[in-house]
């Protein structure tokens, strides 16, 4: 855990992949936040999926369930509305800023809203990204089904793609993330930071990792492991 100690940098960074929501963000999970905005509630159903009881897919199809529930049809501009006061986590853009004026690759790869997602990487003007999101119907409404471009829990076999098609090597990167399932992003011989976890189980599975964990919600408190 981060403290007023010094840190050694993991290594000799050439890549760095953030999560997006929780780490990026200051919101713990762009679904949640369309939650919000409907006022329904999927804890229960989030809980079996961390459980791994239902799939990214079906998860995505209950949440819309809920959401239709409130308000049918709903528009693609009725979801960025919704996404209008989330924030930056303090310290992010910063951050980026110093990854980038020293080379460094920086991707996000977040199992969150594409719509939110894109334009936190259009901001951050990271070089890559992937996230989850929907289907649209031919007058721009939502459809009934999400799009799973990745599992939450299978984020490693996309940083590992990501890292071939760029020329680099795992040795060099880093990871951030801030939940028990972006542990999947620990691919062998990389690098993990875990940043202010808000879930127990998430402490207690980095403090099993034996990962790094940065508390606190500035995102530039991880800048002495990334050698900044």
């Amino acid at each position: 855990m981060a403290t007023n100690d010094v840190v050694k940098p993991l290594t000799d960074v050439t890549c760095v992949v953030f999560d997006c929501d929780g780490v990026l963000v200051d919101a713990v999970s762009s679904w949640r936040t369309l939650h919000d905005h409907f006022g329904t509630d999927n804890s229960e159903n989030l809980q079996r999926f961390i459980r791994g009881e239902i799939s990214d897919v079906e998860f995505m199809r209950l949440d819309i369930i809920k959401w239709k529930s409130i308000e049918n049809p709903i528009h693609r501009d009725d979801l960025f509305r919704a996404y209008a006061g989330v924030q930056l986590m303090d310290g992010a853009r910063e951050l980026i800023l110093k990854l980038q004026e020293k080379g460094i690759f920086v991707a996000i790869v977040s199992a969150g809203v594409d719509l939110f997602v894109a334009s936190i990487a259009a901001m951050l003007k990271v070089d890559d990204w992937i996230a989850n999101g929907f289907e649209f119907n031919a007058d721009d409404t939502l459809g009934d089904e999400g799009v799973c471009r990745l599992h939450a829990t299978g984020k490693g076999e996309v940083i590992e793609r990501l890292l071939s098609m760029n020329g680099l090597e795992p040795q060099g990167c880093i990871s951030v993330g801030d939940s028990e399932m972006d542990l999947s992003m620990h691919i062998d011989g990389s690098h993990f930071i875990g940043f202010n976890p808000t879930r127990e189980s998430s402490i207690g599975a980095f403090e099993e990792a034996k990962v790094p964990i940065v508390m606190g919600k500035n995102l530039f408190d991880i800048a002495p492991y990334l050698g900044l």
